[in-house]
């Protein structure tokens, strides 16, 4: 089946490669019999694998159960999967089958099957080569015909170096794995599934959809989603039946975000502190508006030589170090900011004549300075975007700021 029918038919929302993929990959095992491990965080949806795995298979009349074997005690975990005998331990009043009796002909789907305890792990094996098991407290073996679908979020390698899983069980759940990214590898495809997760949250408590500003879809996007689909769904819910206003700002949503996971945020980490945050990136493009007013290398070995010979360089035998090295070629980002603040004005790449005396730049208007450095801001900024011809995300990273500074520059220069 392609890939968009396959996604309309289970309600699979995004367009990302690897996703697209891990439903390919679901579709095409599903004909053959062989066991499928699916594998991913908590909260990527690898529960809609076996379902494509038993609907696209021969079985797809037969049963399908699904156990989740992290929420069943260990005391237990063998009862439910194989069944027992009656007596066979303290509250066994009758003779009970198990999900693997239940599930004969069909598929089941054992999530979270890393959870599972050493002692269940042999019997899991058992079944899985040779379709034989034993009801706990009988000696009869019995026979059953099932397909295999496991998943978890645990690292097998971790916890095999750590003998809490079987490598012989893990090669023989895996024949064929399948791999789900997780959200914050899919940054396009999280505003697609807020979407759909406020209509349908909008038609379920009757209340208009939620809607977000550029400055939130931006957020939304870069935010990493540890809890995955599942947080993000949980966060649009408490939104939709809190929030008043159904258009969400920038401040609205970081009030519903954990500040420990927002270093990725394209602003400040916290609503109060956006003011320091934004500053910051103020002063980091500052310091490379004036490094870009210089032209180039050549330019700036020009000014510098100038200031030389007419005595307008401040500074020492650290400072004569650094021209020294701007001769080089050889300057850092944070020494080229040095050489910039020793210079005694913000001329531009055409000042190779004698400088201005220091004191001259101190007494010229406060307010032309300032007009001067925003007009050469404007000009990086267009010309970065033109670069990058209008990718906020790719001009941002070159300028050294956050994709939400430059929307704000944008807006501020009414750049188009």
């Amino acid at each position: 089946m392609e890939v968009g029918a396959l996604k309309r038919r289970f309600g699979v929302v995004g367009n990302s490669p690897a996703l697209e993929r891990a439903l390919t990959v679901a579709a095409q095992v599903a004909t053959t019999d062989i066991s499928v491990l699916v594998l991913g965080e908590s909260g990527t949806g690898k529960e809609v694998m076996p379902r494509i795995v038993h609907q696209f298979s021969s079985r797809k009349h037969g049963p399908y159960v699904a156990v989740n074997c992290g929420a069943i005690p260990e005391g237990t975990i063998d009862s439910e999967l194989f069944g027992h005998e009656k007596g066979a331990f303290t509250g066994a009043t009758d003779t009970r089958k198990g999900y693997f009796e239940e599930a004969n002909g069909g598929t089941i789907f054992l999530d979270e099957v890393a959870e599972l305890p050493l002692t269940t792990q042999v019997r899991l094996l058992r079944v899985l080569e040779t379709g034989e098991f034993m009801k706990v407290g009988s000696s009869k073996v019995q026979k059953t015909d099932v397909r295999v679908v496991a998943a978890t979020n645990v690292d097998f390698d971790d916890a095999m170096a750590r003998g809490r899983f079987r490598e012989d069980l893990y090669y023989r759940l895996s024949q064929v794995p399948i791999q789900l990214p997780p959200l914050r590898q899919r940054s396009g495809d999280v505003h697609l599934l807020f979407r759909k997760f406020t209509t349908d949250f909008s038609e379920q408590y009757r209340m208009p959809p939620l809607s977000l500003d550029d400055e939130a879809i931006e957020i939304l996007e870069h935010y990493p989603w540890p809890g995955n689909i599942r947080q993000l769904k949980n966060v649009t819910e408490q939104m939709s039946i809190l929030e008043t206003n159904r258009r969400i700002d920038a401040d609205t949503l970081l009030g519903y975000l954990p500040e420990t996971h927002r270093s990725r945020l394209p602003s400040a980490t916290t609503a109060s502190g956006s003011a320091a945050g934004e500053n910051m990136d103020e002063r980091e493009i500052l310091y490379k508006v004036l490094f870009d007013m210089k032209g180039d290398l050549n330019d700036l070995k020009q000014l510098v030589m100038s200031l030389m010979k007419n005595g307008g360089l401040q500074g020492g035998e650290a400072e004569a170090e650094l021209v020294q090295r701007v001769f080089q070629d050889d300057l850092t980002p944070a020494e080229a900011q040095r050489v910039v603040a020793a210079l005694p004005q913000f001329a531009g790449p055409a000042a190779t004549g004698p400088a201005a005396p220091m004191e001259d730049v101190e007494h010229q208007p406060a307010d032309e300075v300032v007009l001067s450095l925003q007009d050469s801001e404007k000009e990086l900024i267009r010309r970065a975007l033109e670069k990058h011809r209008n990718k906020r995300k790719h001009a941002a990273e070159e300028l050294g700021i956050s994709e939400r500074t430059l929307y704000r520059k944008i807006k501020e220069y009414d750049l188009k």
